[in-house]
């Protein structure tokens, strides 16, 4: 008898054990849970500060202000394009400041091509807190801006990583010569469920950019270039993104490119060649161009 009440005394003491420490990683994970959930935004848009100038012997850009229909005011840079060439209206990636795309704007501007660049709130000097509906009403005021003096058939929406979902949401809402997508996701929920499998972020997540919702919406002619060794953004959310869309479409696979390569490993020559544009007869990094495969759907 003393036996057995010992052994009970036993398992009533490991599963007294059992249940403190079952309490106590559940604690755990709800505080993660809620670490997250609270930071997310911070994580998702990493703050650029400050008012960045062009550089005083690249392109000649002008620094312009644009107030969106919630009273912010935008930073954004603008260079005029040379006759008979189109203007892209540019929305770059997390934490891509204008000040540091210098290769773009220098590859646009050989080209003679324009663009309008923005400055996301919050960010290079604007004013607000960036989300996703902010970004959205960022991207319209831009158009809008744009607009005033250029053709719908002459404006080419691009967005490169977080800017994808922006231009994407603009396309469907605005109309514009074509879209061209950099290395873009299916939505920022399904890259965040990758990294943290452990959370459920599609339940938390608030802004969701879900590009997969809306590309069968897309109705003008659609490029997407994307790095086969991008570890940002897998290359197989672009090719879903292709595969969803409608709209005549391209997609150009830079083999060995990754999230942060593709404007020195040829992006440009692609952009050029999908709005019929003639390629410059050299560049600066042309040992830098690597194979591509393509696809095209009517």
């Amino acid at each position: 008898m003393a036996s057995t009440h010992r052994s009970t005394r036993r398992s009533q003491w490991w599963l007294r054990a059992g249940a403190i420490l079952l309490g106590v990683v559940l604690i755990a994970y709800a505080l993660v849970i809620g670490v997250v959930f609270f930071s997310q935004r911070e994580m998702l848009y990493p703050i650029v500060h400050g008012s960045p100038t062009p550089d005083a012997d690249g392109p000649p850009i002008q620094v312009v202000h644009i107030d969106t229909h919630d009273h912010e005011r935008l930073v954004a840079w603008f260079l005029a394009p040379k006759p008979g060439r189109p203007t892209i209206l540019f929305f770059g990636g997390q934490g891509g400041g204008l000040s540091f795309q210098s290769g773009r704007w220098r590859r646009m501007a050989d080209e003679g091509v324009g663009f309008l660049a923005v400055g996301y709130r919050g960010h290079d000097g604007s004013t607000g807190k960036p989300s996703e509906k902010g970004l959205h009403t960022d991207a319209r005021a831009a158009w809008d801006w744009l607009a005033r003096t250029t053709p719908a058939q002459d404006i080419v929406l691009h967005g490169f990583s977080l800017g994808t979902g922006v231009a994407t949401r603009l396309a469907v809402e605005r109309p514009a010569r074509a879209l061209i997508l950099e290395a873009p996701y299916t939505s920022t929920a399904d890259i965040a469920a990758e990294a943290w499998p452990f959370i459920p972020v599609r339940l938390l997540m608030l802004d969701q950019y879900r590009s997969r919702d809306i590309i069968d919406r897309v109705s003008i002619p659609l490029l997407i270039v994307h790095g086969s060794a991008d570890e940002v953004i897998p290359f197989e959310q672009g090719r879903t993104l292709y595969d969803l869309a409608h709209t005549p479409r391209r997609l150009v696979k830079m083999v060995g490119s990754n999230h942060a390569t593709l404007t020195r490993d040829g992006l440009y020559d692609q952009i050029w060649t999908f709005l019929n544009l003639p390629l410059p007869a050299s560049t600066a990094e042309a040992g830098h161009r690597v194979a591509v495969e393509v696809e095209s759907a009517p």
